[in-house]
C-alpha cells in the first residue's frame, strides 16, 4: 500500500514538473506583455508588476501595426483554402483506397505513405524550383498547393476511419440504386464528420504555426501571415521585450483557442478510426 501511495505520488510530481515546463514560457512572456519597460528590468519575470503599473499599452501598439490585420487576412485565406482541398482530395483518395481493389493499387498506397517518411527539407530545392515554375513563387498560391500536396496525414485519419464503416452500408446503398458517387456523398462523407473535425483542427494548427514556408515563398510584405509578421515585428523591436511578448500572445490566441475548444474531437477522431469492428 505505501508503496503504490509512492508510485502515484511520484507520478503526480513528474506530471505536474511536465506542466510547468508547459506553462512557464507561455506564463513568462503574459507577464512581460502587461509590464512597462522599466518594469522589465526592475520586476522578476516570474512575477507581474503591481497592479497600478500593469499596462495595456504594449497589446495597443502591436494591434496598430497595419501588417497585423495583412496576416490575419492571409493566414486565414491560406487556412481556409489548404483545408478544404485536405479534406476534399483526403476524403476521396482514402475512400477509392479503402474500397476499391484495382492493380497497382499496393504500389499506390506505398508511394503515398514513402512520401510521409521523406523529410521535407530533402526535396526542398526540387520543390522550389517547381513553385518558381508554374508561376507560384510570391504568392498565395504557393503555401496552398504545399499544404495540400506535401502533407498527406489526412490520408492516413481518413483510411483508418472509413475501415471502421461496415462494407455492407456500400453493398445496400448500390442496391437501392444509389451510384457511387451517391454513396460518396450522401453517406460516407456524411460519417467522415468525426475524423474531419480531426484533421481540420491539426491541419489549422500546423498552418498557423508555420513560418518557415510562408518566409520562403512568400516575402513580399503585403503577402506577410501571422507567423511572419511576428518574426519583422520581432527585427523591429529589438531590445522591447515587452512589446514582442505582447505580439506573441496575439499570434498565439487563434491556437490556443482553436485547440482549447477542439482538443475532445482530436482524441475523439483519433480514438474512433484506431479500431476495427
Amino acid at each position: 500500500m505505501k508503496r503504490r501511495t509512492m508510485e502515484q505520488g511520484l507520478k503526480q510530481i513528474i506530471c505536474m514538473g511536465m506542466v510547468l515546463v508547459v506553462l512557464a514560457p507561455i506564463l513568462l512572456t503574459l507577464f512581460a506583455a502587461f509590464k512597462t519597460k522599466a518594469d522589465m528590468v526592475n520586476t522578476s519575470p516570474l512575477l507581474l508588476p503591481p497592479m497600478e503599473r500593469i499596462t495595456f499599452s504594449n497589446f495597443q501598439k502591436v494591434v496598430g501595426d497595419k501588417y497585423l490585420l495583412i496576416g490575419f487576412k492571409n493566414t486565414g485565406i491560406i487556412l481556409t483554402v489548404s483545408i478544404l482541398f485536405n479534406v476534399l482530395f483526403g476524403t476521396i483518395t482514402a475512400f477509392i483506397l479503402e474500397r476499391f481493389e484495382f492493380k497497382l493499387k499496393k504500389v499506390i498506397m506505398s508511394l503515398f505513405f514513402l512520401g510521409m517518411l521523406i523529410p521535407s527539407f530533402v526535396t526542398e530545392i526540387a520543390r522550389f524550383k517547381i513553385i518558381n515554375g508554374i508561376g507560384l513563387y510570391n504568392t498565395l498560391g504557393a503555401p496552398i498547393v504545399i499544404y495540400v500536396a506535401s502533407d498527406l496525414m489526412q490520408l492516413y485519419i481518413y483510411r483508418q476511419f472509413i475501415s471502421t464503416l461496415p462494407v455492407s452500408l456500400d453493398e445496400s446503398a448500390l442496391l437501392d440504386g444509389c451510384s457511387y458517387f451517391g454513396l460518396f456523398t450522401r453517406i460516407i462523407f456524411p460519417l467522415l464528420a468525426p475524423a474531419t473535425a480531426t484533421v481540420v483542427i491539426i491541419k489549422a494548427i500546423t498552418i498557423i504555426n508555420d513560418m518557415y514556408i510562408p518566409y520562403l515563398y512568400m516575402p513580399k510584405n503585403k503577402l506577410r501571415t501571422l507567423t511572419t509578421f511576428l518574426m519583422n515585428y520581432a527585427n523591429a523591436q529589438q531590445g522591447s521585450w515587452q512589446k514582442l511578448a505582447a505580439g506573441i500572445i496575439i499570434i498565439m490566441l487563434p491556437t490556443i483557442l482553436i485547440y482549447i475548444f477542439f482538443q475532445k474531437y482530436i482524441l475523439a477522431g483519433i480514438a474512433a478510426g484506431a479500431v476495427k469492428e
